[in-house]
């Protein structure tokens, strides 16, 4: 090489500093690369996608692979450099290669590649993956040779590399995820994302329609008084039960007799005949699995019950779908509060924090009570009067309306 003329020794180390270039951005870009896109391209049967994904499933071997190729040629560059500095200045000339070589190396192999690859890893991974690949065949061999002294190394402090390729992500990373890419995706379908992954947290106690709220019928009362009751009811399907709530028959669905109480031919008799068996909840089931079952046991609305058995409320289909993307009864969301100013609202008591919390985006604990009365009293630990007025939590609440020893409205205000 000491015949080489100094003006190729440069194109020499052009060239190697290019490579030394390349293949340091190719690291970066390798290891930045997106992964989700990367496997929709792969089940799309994109090859340069099927190329990226076996060097990033193999960390170990690409890592190797690039790390001998950049070594080697930074390695080769130095001595080029080395001899160059001889030429023209001698011994002393050494010392001004490396300096110089470092600081080339540094700014342009290393920082600069590697930044432009880490702020564009997709348009730069699969192109070279195209190089890499079948280098990847060819340096088989020698990689195999490196990985083995290493894996024994880490062995020997005590590290194991099994299923360091695993990718784990929790809910609340997909979360993440999901509203980082609040660009791309329509607000209300990120909503509906992030709802769902939410629904296993909720009970189907926490989106019940309450006890207190049911529209249900006594079979024992007076057959014209159920035939108005039907009549005048909202809901398509009526809970029937005998006496007492707890002493259920099931569900009437209103569309079976509406024919026979215009036509004025209606009997207890008729309408038991038409009622479907009741279907109980337990009140600690997740939404989730609620759907899951309505699906399965082909089932639209089922009573919650406590662990006494006793019936606390009902649950339906639609209050699940709800959860998910949203109120889309807005009559009823209008009852629940009414807004004052920016700050202050008047709720009803039966009115549920979550809900609150939900619409209005304010943190009113739940882990102590499920609606706004219950709130109250575990905050009071006693019956208030109408016009009590306290501060709890960074919130003022007011006493509009006490009925049978219930709340029924309050006037809260955020501080």
């Amino acid at each position: 090489m000491t015949n080489v003329t100094t003006e190729s020794l440069f194109i020499i180390l052009l060239v190697l500093l290019f490579l030394s270039a390349f293949f340091s951005g190719a690291e970066t870009s390798l290891m930045s690369v997106n992964r989700y896109k990367l496997k929709h391209k792969c089940k799309q049967g994109s090859k340069s996608a099927i190329r990226v994904n076996y060097l990033i499933s193999n960390p170990d071997k690409t890592l190797g692979l690039i790390l001998l190729l950049n070594n080697f040629v930074n390695i080769l560059a130095s001595a080029i450099t080395t001899l160059i500095a001889v030429k023209l200045y001698g011994v002393t000339g050494v010392a001004i290669s490396v300096i110089v070589l470092t600081v080339v190396i540094l700014i342009f192999a290393e920082v600069t590649p590697k930044t432009f690859a880490a702020k564009y890893p997709d348009k730069i991974a699969y192109p070279i993956s195209w190089v890499f690949y079948p280098l990847m065949k060819v340096f088989y061999p020698i990689i195999f040779i490196i990985n083995l002294f290493s894996k024994i190394i880490l062995r020997l402090f005590g590290v194991k590399n099994e299923n360091y390729n695993k990718e784990l992500l929790t809910k609340d990373e997909i979360k993440l995820i999901v509203k980082e890419s609040s660009k791309k995706i329509p607000k209300s379908h990120e909503d509906m994302i992030v709802n769902m992954l939410d629904l296993e947290k909720v009970k189907v106690e926490d989106a019940m329609i309450p006890r207190g709220e049911l529209v249900a019928i006594d079979i024992e009362d007076d057959i014209d008084i159920i035939s108005n009751q039907i009549l005048n009811c909202r809901y398509t399907r009526i809970p029937i039960y005998k006496n007492e709530l707890n002493a259920l028959i099931g569900f009437l669905h209103k569309r079976k007799v509406i024919k026979m109480l215009v036509e004025g031919d209606i009997t207890k008799e008729k309408i038991i005949s038409y009622i479907n068996p009741p279907y109980f909840i337990p009140e600690d089931t997740s939404l989730t699995s609620q759907l899951i079952a309505f699906k399965k046991e082909k089932k639209r609305i089922g009573f919650v019950v406590d662990e006494y058995g006793d019936v606390k409320g009902v649950v339906t289909l639609d209050d699940i779908l709800e959860e998910i993307v949203g109120e889309y009864n807005q009559d009823n969301k209008e009852k629940s509060f009414i807004k004052i100013n920016e700050t202050s609202y008047i709720f009803e008591g039966s009115m549920q924090i979550r809900e609150i919390n939900k619409s209005l985006g304010w943190k009113i604990p739940e882990d102590t009570a499920k609606t706004i009365n219950g709130y109250i009293l575990e905050c009071l630990e006693e019956i208030p009067s109408e016009g009590t007025s306290f501060g709890e939590k960074n919130y003022f609440f007011e006493i509009i309306k006490i009925t049978n020893n219930f709340v029924k409205n309050v006037k809260i205000t955020k501080k």
